[in-house]
């Protein structure tokens, strides 16, 4: 009877250590949030200004693009244009020397063409000319928007460098000490561990009993639950919120 109570306790201690461990992480974890608090919304806010530079130098580029091709097309249709007059020198030169009507005729067709065809090239100038200052002002707009995120990114940078530099040594220390405490921890536990954490709105995975209730989300235990819990025989989750509860007497005690 003797060697089976030694058992049972050693097995009660047991569960209380593990449960004593998810709380000393829990605690730890607690004020790694803390700090990811004080940084409150700049990293997410460094991120989306990131993002839209990136976004805008695409744009330039695109409008950079854009441009070219309408001068391309512009420069392309004065050539036409160049290559048309040419032609319409020749044509004038050889009606000067036409022998018959038909041949005069010809000629003033491929005249009458060669007029059209300057005239199409000239409104295609006008429509790439106008295309690309239109693009050239967007650019120009985008370059300045461009500008002006810059400044406000190096500035929201140098915010949270300097936050992570105040905080960096003290994050550190307490990401080494929450590794040190999962070394104690099974990996079926922390598992669980981090994802109660993760679903958790205040990343709670373990809580005490308070007033009779779920340290997390307040629903109220039952009286043989509580005792369940206080005499830590077995991990005990809350029926309502999923959290892993402990006695409020199990974080007062000594780390091991």
């Amino acid at each position: 009877m003797s060697a089976e109570n030694t058992k049972a306790e050693s097995k009660e201690i047991t569960v209380k250590e593990k449960l004593k461990a998810l709380y000393d992480l829990q605690v730890v974890v607690s004020e790694i949030d803390k700090i990811k608090t004080l940084r409150g919304e700049l990293p997410l806010e460094v991120q989306d200004l990131e993002d839209e530079i990136a976004g805008l130098e695409t744009r330039i580029e695109n409008f950079r693009g854009e441009v070219k091709e309408c001068d391309d097309i512009a420069s392309g249709k004065k050539q036409d244009i160049e290559n048309s007059k040419a032609l319409m020198i020749k044509y004038k030169e050889q009606q000067d020397n036409v022998r018959n009507n038909r041949e005069f005729d010809f000629l003033s067709k491929e005249l009458e063409f060669q007029g059209l065809e300057i005239e199409f090239a000239e409104k295609k100038i006008r429509e790439a000319q106008a295309l690309s200052k239109t693009k050239s002002e967007e650019m120009s707009a985008a370059e300045e928007h461009l500008s002006e995120r810059r400044k406000d990114l190096e500035l929201k940078q140098e915010e949270l460098e300097e936050i992570i530099s105040e905080t960096r040594s003290e994050e550190d220390n307490l990401r080494e000490k929450a590794k040190e405490i999962e070394t104690r921890i099974e990996p079926r536990l922390l598992t669980a561990f981090k994802r109660i954490r993760k679903s958790a709105r205040n990343g709670l995975a373990v809580v005490s009993v308070q007033r009779d209730a779920c340290g997390g989300c307040f629903n109220k235990i039952p009286p043989q639950r509580q005792m369940d819990i206080r005499m830590g025989k077995k991990i005990i989750v809350c029926e309502y919120c999923g959290r892993i509860m402990i006695d409020s007497d199990l974080k007062n005690e000594e780390q091991a």
